[in-house]
């Protein structure tokens, strides 16, 4: 089944697209959330007088991301954690937890978009990966430091 791209799918592709897909992933999933419409005459006239407003939407998504990037790049998060022994830590650092900190630095990332592995779960140095649009990504460093006790 033919259907156009509403809004920009990292799996599928970019927005006003025409992709083919499943017949039940679209009339099930895409359709239903407003993600693509189907494929007819009046569809593809609708796209034709959008396509202007999608490019320009879609220039400064890229702009914003490539922002974004330059902002992330050789970026290095600090995380403070309560440790155990042999530097283990009580708990974990999840992607929530490295974008409050992003947060507070003054960058604005989802949660979503940090693409860890698997959670820290020790005193480490770890490359992290960040969506940040457009289907680019920058990577930056995540240091998780012994929290220091007070006395």
């Amino acid at each position: 089944m033919e259907i156009i791209l509403r809004k920009t799918i990292d799996t599928l592709g970019r927005e006003g697209e025409v992709v083919s897909v499943k017949p039940g992933y679209a009339r099930n999933f895409l359709i239903p959330q407003n993600l693509a419409t189907a494929v007819n005459t009046a569809s593809l006239a609708r796209l034709q007088k959008e396509q202007a407003a999608i490019a320009k939407r879609l220039a400064e998504e890229k702009k914003n991301a490539e922002a974004l990037a330059a902002k992330l790049e050789n970026l290095t998060v600090t995380l403070s954690r309560k440790t155990g022994t042999e530097g283990r830590l009580f708990g974990s650092v999840s992607g929530g937890d490295i974008a409050e900190q992003l947060g507070k630095m003054g960058i604005t990332v989802d949660r979503k978009n940090i693409m860890l592995r698997e959670l820290i779960k020790s005193v480490s140095e770890t490359k992290v990966s960040v969506k940040v649009g457009y289907q680019m990504t920058s990577e930056i460093t995540v240091q998780v430091t012994p929290e220091m006790a007070a006395e």
